[in-house]
């Protein structure tokens, strides 16, 4: 069985990738059919041509992607007040997530059902991940430095190398290449919380630069909830938080342009590691930082190329109990592309990752491990017609102890009618074992006879979609179906040192569902929404993946009346259970957050969130406490300097 993570009759294929279909329930009907007749202006058509890179690596309007995209933008960001980048992708309707606690503890991302070390974090390229319990720190990244977020949903190994089985994540920092201005924020709310933004920005074609810095405290709320659990303590769990980002870029000659990037965050966040006596009060510390050095180079109109050094690091220790794990990512890439006529191009990527551990339960007592993986990556992209469009991509990454992994992907896209576009993929992805999983005591034991090492990760997926735009109506809808193989999990002891379990590759997955986005615009009124009916499942066993619901949603509003912005949404989810064996239930929830701007000058603005408006209690992880109604007042400032 799989156990879950907090750092996891045959009919036809087509009958198999629609069969969520049948189990959208009352809320996904009502959702459509109130966006369908719901009443700010905005043209689908500008939405489709913005430009994003997570899909190729490579510029790409939204419109000509063939895979789901969800695109975050800086006033999507700025309309919410608590948490960080997982509550924002909860509330855009991208993934379910699971915490111990408050916004700041240690926190499971899943993105269409994958458990939370299949998806790739990106801050402006640089790849975060822990070597030791595998997935980013999604609890460490703040809002105040993110200027966008780009969601590619789905298998993406092909383009970038082992780890996205179920997609990637790119966050983008705050930018600007327009006049030199200041954006200064101050908010206080519920649990003792206070935050402080300041950022200033500015550039034109031959320089641009951006700085920001924020902290943020509070007083935060019990996190456990069960005196009967172990690490029960009856107090507030608060957290600190610390962040700042810049970013350089320069025209150094025509059409030759350098960049430089770099990104710290801290957490220092209080948590109930035990109800021994006395009581202790443990803290979790994460350092995540990330630096990157690019230069982008258009030699000619066809040919484009960017060579890029980059840096991450996720460190992560308690005090005073003593743990400390860190990993080091360090990646060289030269990304390329070509285009034939413009209706053909040819992308390619060299790639060299270094990965490093430093952790005192490395197996011989060993401080670190290390890892090397190179990639090389081929990708064609073409539009036969104008309404026949197809993308190829093929991968090859070697890896320093598994050696090669092959992953490919293939897309193809046809526009019915000029509003309405048909899309269908096939693809191919991979994980490897993470250093700590390979080296660590709890590491299959090589010296002992039929004992083999760690296989990589493997998934096998296949989706069908729909996207129609035309006017102020955008509707798409995708139905999917991933295969895991040689999932890792904690085993059974007598292939390792250790007398308490291993690692093993035993445990398959089946993740499939539909998902289905609407957004309708009318004068001054906004109405967006989403959908999940899914079902993500241990194949052996037949049972729900833990944590994972059935079906979940997000139902938005937003209008404008003179000086003020209003909005409110609901967020909800179907019952889940806790565990792998489907014996501990977390019952479904719906929770109400409500928000409003008002525009006391052009350049200055006062904002009022009120989020969990109805106090719903409810579990995202048994034994610990959502947080409760949370009333957050800020006044954000951004004069022209």
């Amino acid at each position: 069985m799989l156990s879950s993570s907090l750092r996891l009759a045959r009919p036809s294929l087509a009958a198999r990738v629609a069969l969520p279909c049948a189990r959208v329930s009352a809320l996904s009907v009502l959702s459509l059919a109130t966006l369908a007749t719901a009443a700010q202006a905005q043209s689908t058509t500008n939405q489709l041509d913005q430009v994003v890179v997570t899909a190729t690596r490579m510029p790409q309007r939204l419109g000509d992607v063939l895979t789901d995209v969800t695109v975050i933008t800086r006033a999507e960001i700025e309309r919410q007040a608590f948490g960080g980048l997982a509550d924002l992708l909860v509330n855009a309707g991208c993934v379910e997530v699971a915490r111990n606690g408050g916004p700041s503890a240690t926190t499971s991302l899943f993105l269409r059902g994958a458990d939370s070390r299949h998806t790739v974090l990106l801050i402006d390229g640089v790849r975060v991940d822990s070597q030791s319990t595998g997935g980013a720190a999604w609890n460490s990244i703040s809002l105040a430095q993110i200027e966008r977020v780009e969601v590619l949903k789905g298998p993406a190994s092909a383009v970038y190398g082992s780890d996205a089985i179920g997609g990637v994540i790119q966050v983008f920092t705050r930018r600007s290449d327009g006049p030199l201005m200041a954006d200064l924020g101050l908010a206080a709310g519920t649990q003792g919380t206070v935050k402080l933004e300041a950022a200033v920005r500015g550039g034109n074609k031959t320089f641009d630069h951006a700085a920001s810095v924020s902290v943020e405290r509070s007083s935060g709320f019990n996190a456990t909830n069960e005196k009967s659990q172990f690490s029960y303590v009856p107090d507030s769990d608060g957290y600190r938080r610390a962040n700042g980002s810049l970013r350089l870029g320069a025209e150094v000659s025509s059409g030759h342009r350098l960049s430089l990037v770099a990104l710290k965050n801290r957490t220092d966040s209080q948590y109930d590691g035990s109800r021994s006596k006395p009581l202790v009060d443990d803290h979790a510390i994460t350092n995540t930082t990330a630096a990157r050095l690019a230069w982008d180079a258009q030699w000619s109109r066809e040919l484009r190329t960017e060579l890029s050094l980059g840096e991450g690091r996720d460190a992560y220790e308690t005090r005073p109990s003593v743990y400390q794990t860190e990993t080091r990512i360090r990646s060289l890439a030269l990304n390329g592309s070509y285009q034939l006529g413009g209706w053909h191009q040819l992308n390619a990527l060299v790639e060299h990752r270094e990965n490093r551990l430093d952790n005192t339960g490395l197996r011989g007592g060993s401080p670190s491990s290390s890892g090397t993986q190179t990639g090389l990556a081929l990708g064609h992209l073409a539009r036969w017609t104008p309404a026949l469009q197809t993308q190829l991509h093929v991968r090859a990454d070697d890896d320093s102890e598994f050696g090669v992994a092959n992953t490919g992907t293939a897309a193809v896209g046809y526009a019915l009618t000029p509003s309405l576009r048909l899309m269908g993929s096939v693809g191919t992805a991979f994980r490897a074992p993470t250093l700590y999983q390979r080296g660590s005591v709890y590491g299959p034991d090589l010296s002992k006879p039929g004992v083999s090492a760690l296989k990589p990760e493997r998934g096998q997926n296949f989706e069908l979609g729909l996207r129609y735009s035309q006017e102020a109506l955008s509707l798409s809808a995708t139905a999917y179906r991933n295969r895991i193989s040689d999932l890792i999990v904690f085993g059974q002891a007598g292939a390792c040192s250790s007398e308490f379990g291993c690692y093993e590759n035993v445990a398959r997955a089946r993740l499939q569902g539909l998902h289905v986005e609407a957004q309708y615009g009318l004068g001054d009124w906004l109405l967006s929404g989403s959908v999940d009916a899914q079902s993500p499942k241990d194949v052996d066993s037949g049972k729900l993946l833990a944590r994972r619901s059935k079906l979940f949603g997000t139902l938005r509003a937003q209008t404008k009346l003179g000086a003020f912005t209003l909005g409110g949404g609901v967020q909800t989810s179907g019952q889940r259970y806790d565990n792998a064996s489907n014996t501990t239930p977390l019952g479904g929830y719906a929770i109400v957050n409500l928000d409003a701007q008002y525009a006391l000058q052009r350049d200055l603005k006062l904002s009022l969130n009120l989020d969990n408006a109805f106090n719903r209690v409810y579990q995202v992880a048994n034994g610990y406490n959502p947080a409760p109604r949370s009333v957050m007042l800020g006044l954000r400032w951004t004069p022209s300097l």
